[in-house]
């Protein structure tokens, strides 16, 4: 297997280390921001960006999208998230210079290029291809026979030395020469990953083009069998709590919550025991590092220390950050097995839909509630130009979408981004939507077109909830039924919304362990930031707002407090004319 060659053979830069094992990899990067760019022996030679970030190793794929070849224009295209070079070393010499991070979930930055000691060789050698466990286990049994196409000859080799007829050996073959390259030997593990990729045909020999990567980081879960999980170009490499593959030589870091406790995942027979106390979910008041352990509400310093904080973050990791504090307040991630005996069920989901589960659905309720008021305020609170009103809309607007069902999927945390721009104090706002409109066009026609009727479905009952799209349900409409409040609107389409909410809060129930998977599976490997963690818990919000004192007041007295406040607001950037 030919290292490439597109336009400009990167195999002259001192950073490419051609084809190198990703345990060898890790060994070469030392200190954080030493990184190198690597052919993957198990992907096909695709190059992989390889660096070391807050102590561990991270492996990046870059995609290679091949062109129709055309005059003018280079024949491949190198692609890291969503933006794509004309070469490698464009790419590289792009993050480097600019000190960007590689992928804005994990923030890796590369900046001190771990440069190669030996020229590199041309081609594959069978012992750099074996040098990966996953390259040993065959992916599946195939017959060769004489009738496959011209220019590979099979030699069917044991690797054993004495296997019977009925094992399962490693046969070894030769591609064909082009011009003076030599003769390239690989092994049947490769070859096997290929011929899954052919079209049915086994006179087609070209393989499918690589998928379009999505807007936002993939997590990917390891494999049921314990392998090594398929390299993502945006999925960080580090160890968890699922177990190292035999032959890798990283060590194991301390999993953290929300992925230690699926070892417990697995049913238990027992008994339902009706709880004696109901259950809680929310983290007990600790001292808070950014507001202290007394604070007034609405602090200036704080104030601006969250708004710095929200910008240094790309949507799609602020959605994730969301996601999982949003699990956690609703007893779908970081259950204890504790929890789970005392609440009778396994997940807070089930929970939600029971007589003993109303110190859940109240504490979601709030926490919906606090969410609402603090985003209204991250744009009523914008004093300065209108274009800095304008880009705190589109700020919340790019997070609802980040948060949107085949996104993140964090229904809850897109019901309080959406219920934050359709407040009344808000949407009066006709200036700064103006200026929406004009300075960010496509954001604004998401909004209108996309996110208003989706949020108008979901509070209805009508909305998606598939767990393969959505990782937390859409939990406010059925708690805010199971508390008493009623359905405003005619007699009719209350009663058919009614008979929607309770449907879909059983199907919600059945599916917990669906969504728990779906939620584990987009924060596998995700490295939260601290400091933005605590800003989305329930009661970092509720101090922010209501201060240290004020929080304890009833809820009702809270929020029409806080309802006036905004009103104020809202009045001096736009005073009715």
């Amino acid at each position: 297997m030919q290292v490439p060659q597109d336009g400009e053979d990167f195999a002259s830069q001192p950073w490419f280390h051609g084809p190198l094992s990703r345990q060898k990899a890790e060994a070469l990067l030392q200190q954080d921001g030493d990184f190198l760019v690597r052919a993957s022996g198990s992907h096909g030679g695709h190059p992989v960006i390889s660096c070391r970030w807050r102590g561990s190793a991270l492996h990046f794929e870059v995609l290679r999208v091949a062109l129709r070849p055309r005059p003018g224009r280079p024949i491949a295209l190198f692609q890291l998230e969503n933006e794509r070079f004309p070469s490698l070393p464009a790419l590289v010499q792009s993050y480097v210079t600019g000190q960007r991070p590689l992928t804005q979930a994990t923030g890796a930055v590369a900046s001190r290029p771990v440069t190669r000691q030996e020229p590199i060789q041309r081609s594959f050698s069978e012992d750099t291809l074996l040098d990966s466990p996953v390259q040993t286990k065959l992916l599946r049994a195939r017959k060769w026979s004489d009738s496959q196409p011209a220019g590979l000859e099979h030699v069917g080799q044991s690797r054993e030395g004495n296997s019977g007829p009925g094992d399962s050996s490693v046969p070894t073959l030769a591609l064909s020469r082009i011009g003076s390259d030599p003769v390239l030997l690989k092994t049947q593990g490769p070859l096997a990953f290929i011929a899954d990729s052919l079209r049915a045909s086994d006179g087609q020999l070209h393989a499918k083009a690589p998928t379009k990567p999505p807007r936002i980081p993939s997590l990917v879960l390891p494999n049921a069998s314990g392998h090594s999980p398929t390299y993502c170009e945006v999925v960080p490499r580090v160890p968890n709590a699922w177990g190292t593959p035999s032959g890798h030589s990283c060590p194991e870091a301390e999993a953290p919550w929300w992925e230690a406790e699926e070892k417990e995942e697995e049913e238990e027979d027992r008994c339902f025991v009706r709880p004696q106390a109901e259950v809680s979910f929310c983290p007990p008041d600790n001292p808070c590092g950014l507001l202290g352990p007394q604070n007034r509400p609405l602090e200036p310093k704080v104030l601006r220390t969250l708004r710095g904080l929200f910008l240094e973050h790309h949507p799609g990791s602020t959605a994730l950050h969301l996601l999982l504090a949003d699990c956690q307040a609703a007893g779908l991630l970081g259950v204890t097995k504790a929890q789970r005996g005392a609440m009778g069920v396994a997940s807070g989901l089930e929970l939600l839909t029971l007589p003993h589960g109303h110190r859940l659905r109240s504490e979601l309720l709030e926490r919906h509630e606090a969410l609402v008021l603090a985003g209204a305020l991250a744009v009523l609170g914008c004093t300065g130009s209108l274009e800095e009103r304008a880009a705190a809309l589109r700020g919340l607007v790019e997070l609802a979408l980040a948060l949107r069902p085949g996104a993140a999927g964090d229904l809850p945390g897109l019901a309080a981004v959406m219920g934050a721009l359709l407040m009344p104090q808000v949407s009066r706002l006709e200036r700064t939507w103006r200026q929406l409109r004009r300075s960010h066009t496509e954001v604004a026609l998401a909004f209108e077109q996309e996110l208003k009727p989706l949020m108008q479905a979901l509070d209805e009952g009508a909305g998606p909830c598939d767990p393969g799209l959505v990782a937390l349900p859409h939990v406010i409409p059925a708690a805010r039924l199971l508390e008493g409040e009623e359905l405003l609107g005619p007699l009719d389409a209350t009663c058919e919304q009614l008979l929607r909410t309770l449907q879909g809060a059983r199907l919600m129930a059945r599916d917990a362990l669906k969504f728990r998977e779906a939620a584990a599976r987009r924060l596998r490997g995700f490295l939260p930031n601290r400091e933005l963690r605590e800003a989305l818990t329930t009661g970092f919000v509720r101090r922010l707002l209501w201060g240290s004192r004020g929080e304890r007041s009833p809820r009702a007295a809270r929020l029409e407090k806080f309802q006036r406040v905004l009103n104020a607001l809202s009045q001096r950037l736009e005073p009715d004319s």
